[in-house]
């Protein structure tokens, strides 16, 4: 599993900075000690998504298990699946 010093693919994230500012997103890839690649499946969708810093987003410490092992075994995440799961984390 690829991790940053904070954040691993598939976690949840609230982006704390910003015109997106308290949106939750997914972790995508991680890019280096400062930068992830995040979407929702909504306005930052899976073909295009948002570059932020890691000090811009708080960590939920919670990873959608589904997304986490899409993205590790290199098969296809559909916005679909990415906003079905924000939505389970939004039900707790």
């Amino acid at each position: 599993m690829i991790t940053s010093a904070k954040f691993a693919l598939g976690e949840y994230v609230v982006s704390k900075a910003g015109r997106d500012k308290d949106r939750v997103f997914i972790v995508m890839s991680v890019l280096d000690d400062l930068y992830v690649t995040v979407a929702d499946g909504d306005l930052r969708r899976v073909e295009n998504p948002k570059k932020k810093k890691i000090k811009h987003l708080n960590p939920t410490n919670r990873i959608s298990e589904e997304i986490a092992d899409k993205l590790n075994s290199d098969k296809k995440v559909t916005n679909l699946s990415i906003r079905r799961e924000i939505e389970k984390l939004n039900e707790f």
